[in-house]
Formats: structure tokens, sequence, C-alpha cells
């Protein structure tokens, strides 16, 4: 899978990862290397977390191309 991911270094001159299509999904580093890996394990968690709460098991779920 594939996201993009914005990074940005703040004021305390951490670098702070946020997937923007995982709405609350975010992390930081040091450096820009340990941003990138730290957002990997946020994102990693965050799908892990979302198919947990699915409780829809009848439902029928489909993909569709945008």
């Amino acid at each position: 899978m594939k996201l993009r991911v914005r990074i940005e270094r703040d004021e305390a001159g951490y670098f702070v990862a946020e997937a923007p299509a995982l709405p609350g999904c975010f992390s930081q580093g040091r450096s820009r290397a340990e941003a990138v890996k730290n957002v990997q394990e946020a994102i990693a968690g965050w799908l892990e977390m979302m198919e947990s709460r699915q409780e829809h098991p009848a439902a029928e779920l489909i993909e569709v191309v945008v």
C-alpha cells in the first residue's frame, strides 16, 4: 500500500509526519528518517485498529475505482 505522508519540522526541531488519508495518524522523530520509520509503524497500527473495529461481518465489501 502506498500513502502520501506530509513531513514538516516543528518549532522544537522535530520532524512531524502525518498520513492525511488516515485521520489522526501521525508521528514524529528527531530526524526525517526516524519520523518516516515511526509513521510507518503508526500507519500499520492505525490500519490494524480500524480492521478490528469492523462490526458488520455480514455486509458485502466491494472495491471501487475512483
